[in-house]
């Protein structure tokens, strides 16, 4: 057998199934692949068709559900033409608007071409926000302590020994003595 045999044969039981398929299919969702298929969509996944089944019954209950509260309002016992008619305007004046014709949009942008645009008082370029506002303003101190002199080291370390240990310790750690912060900018600084 040919390749081509093969691939004909492949594609009449493909056909085939397809075929079974439609037969068990509602009379609705027929309806829905017809429609598809007269308007020129020929490829397409199943979920499609359900799609749509879900969006036609929806709507339809809309409209019949308009139509049971016009007929209430009314005073009829059951829906009747008129009642399904004036739901379905109701549906068609809500749901789908229509554009505006085209004369009047050609009105509406003369009329406002005709506003001169403001000058511009920012200078050319990029505008940028103040500096305090970018990632390049300094973000982070290190504290760099002070060297002490010889002298004041060792009065303080004969201080330190009458007192008790704990308590300079947290005072040491609220408050670093003798210490220097330093902050650096991450970019460099821009020309004014």
């Amino acid at each position: 057998m040919s390749n081509c045999n093969v691939l004909d044969s492949l594609m009449q039981g493909k056909e085939q199934t397809m075929a079974d398929r439609d037969e068990d299919l509602p009379r609705d969702a027929k309806i829905v692949k017809t429609l598809l298929k007269s308007m020129g969509v020929d490829d397409y996944e199943p979920r499609v068709v359900h799609q749509f089944l879900e969006l036609w019954y929806r709507y339809v209950a809309d409209v019949l559900t308009d139509a049971q509260v016009y007929s209430e309002h009314a005073g009829k016992a059951a829906i009747d033409c008129d009642d399904v008619k004036l739901a379905i305007q109701s549906k068609v004046n809500f749901s789908f608007s229509q554009p505006p014709p085209r004369e009047v949009l050609l009105e509406l942008a003369r009329s406002r071409n005709k506003v001169p645009l403001p000058k511009s008082i920012v200078p050319p370029g990029i505008a940028l926000p103040p500096e305090q506002d970018t990632l390049i303003s300094p973000n982070y101190q290190l504290v760099i302590p002070k060297k002490r002199p010889s002298q004041a080291v060792e009065e303080t370390e004969e201080d330190e020994e009458g007192v008790d240990p704990n308590s300079s310790q947290e005072q040491n750690a609220d408050v670093p003595q003798n210490t220097q912060r330093v902050s650096f900018p991450l970019g460099a600084k821009r020309p004014r």
